[in-house]
């Protein structure tokens, strides 16, 4: 298993050694951070491979962004943001207690229906109340995420140059 600070370093390379153009892979970097804290872990790479054609990014540092935002040791702490932001914008819809009594019914191991039968009745409200919690999060992120990295490519860029005009 990879420590923090080789995992770190190993996205570091990773991006690295991509090619293209700093905006490029920036907006890439930027539409993979904001799915990645999107609470739709399912859809993570579909979704992002989908909008990177249609907003015409780059798909590599996109899928590359989407899993080092969104992992095991991030996921939970985001979907809990995304429930409390949401929860504050559209109060009451998905209380704490509905969310408890559906982990109750799962935990219970009733039928698979009535598990079912749990999660879907949360499942409109649900995506509701965390999609808009989300995309509050997200947005600063993708944001941040964008700028950070354009100045990252460029300085790549701007030594790749540096270095090919160096007399030799």
């Amino acid at each position: 298993m990879l420590g923090p600070k080789r995992l770190t370093r190993y996205y570091q390379l990773r991006f690295q050694r991509l090619k293209g153009d700093p905006r490029y892979l920036a907006r890439g970097i930027a539409l993979g951070t904001f799915i990645g804290v999107t609470p739709t872990i399912p859809l993570h790479t579909v979704l992002t491979l989908a909008l990177s054609v249609i907003l015409r990014t780059s798909k590599i540092p996109a899928l590359l962004a989407t899993v080092a935002v969104s992992n095991p040791l991030t996921f939970f702490l985001q979907y809990y943001l995304a429930w409390r932001i949401g929860n504050f914008i559209h109060p009451g819809v998905l209380s704490w207690e509905r969310v408890m009594t559906m982990m109750t019914i799962l935990r219970t191991h009733e039928s698979f229906a009535v598990c079912l039968n749990a999660v879907g009745g949360l499942g409109f409200d649900a995506a509701t109340v965390l999609l808009s919690g989300g995309i509050i999060i997200a947005t600063p992120m993708a944001l941040g995420g964008y700028f950070i990295s354009l100045r990252f490519f460029t300085a790549i860029a701007d030594k790749k140059d540096r270095k090919k005009h160096e007399p030799q």
